[in-house]
């Protein structure tokens, strides 16, 4: 007998594995901005800089930078994150402040086919997990904002903890926490090192900007909703992206600025 909310389609649905013939997975880990959610800090500042896009980048490069949010999503408060912007650039401490009192102008909404997704999987028994670079409070914001993350099992924000992608501690973190496997997770990130890390980690990580791997999970699972949106993230150089570079083949962090 069906469950009440288990389509017939996804009844007869093979098990979604790791590979060909390899285990069955038994968790799915989800990042969350680019992910579930949409966030860019375009979408507010395109407003605040009256369509200077030059302008616009410089000052997300070097004033609100990657680096300068990492810090936010490693625990560090909205308020001593203002200082030190104000006291470096005092000419653009309205602008700075504006990321913390406007932050929710980034994220227009959610992303619908991923969502289609994490409600198709959470019929289909699979335990649903989130691993974000987060800010806490931020994050609270958004959790109350999106019904989604109630369908979660569990979820590491790393504002709360300390510690943030692609850090393999936090990887560990997650697998301790809530007694996963790796050998039977799949983890969905849109930030190429983080998929990297995850390798180590996880048996089959997956880039939400490349949406070809999720298309053939929805058609196992039997969701049939398109994710071609999620190239949507190739239309903007992802923000985190910048903070990454290659040392000797292995990913790290440039220095904080």
């Amino acid at each position: 007998m069906l469950s009440p909310t288990t389509t017939a389609q996804e009844a007869q649905t093979p098990s979604l594995r790791c590979e060909e013939g390899g285990a069955a997975v038994a968790a799915v880990v989800f990042d969350v901005g680019g992910v579930l959610i949409e966030w860019n800090p375009r979408h507010l500042y395109r407003k605040l800089f009256g369509g200077d896009d030059a302008a616009m980048e410089h000052f997300l490069t070097e004033v609100c930078s990657p680096a300068w949010n990492l810090r936010q999503d490693a625990g560090r408060s909205w308020a001593d994150a203002i200082a030190e912007g104000a006291g470096r650039w005092p000419e653009h401490a309205a602008l700075i402040r504006a990321f913390d009192e406007r932050w929710e102008e980034m994220v227009p909404g959610p992303l619908d086919a991923t969502i289609a997704l994490v409600e198709a999987l959470k019929r289909r028994g699979v335990a649903l997990y989130c691993l974000t670079n987060f800010s806490s409070s931020k994050f609270e914001l958004t959790r109350r904002r999106f019904d989604v993350f109630g369908l979660f099992d569990g979820i590491v924000v790393s504002g709360e903890i300390g510690l943030v992608k692609p850090d393999p501690a936090i990887f560990r973190h997650l697998l301790q926490r809530f007694r996963l496997s790796a050998g039977r997770c799949l983890f969905v990130d849109d930030v190429p090192a983080n998929v990297v890390a995850a390798r180590r980690w996880a048996c089959a990580p997956i880039s939400s900007a490349a949406p070809q791997p999720l298309r053939k999970i929805s058609g196992t699972i039997g969701c049939c909703h398109d994710v071609s949106q999620l190239e949507y993230y190739r239309r903007d150089v992802p923000f985190f992206e910048q903070i990454f570079v290659k040392v000797r083949g292995r990913t790290a962090f440039k220095n904080f600025k």
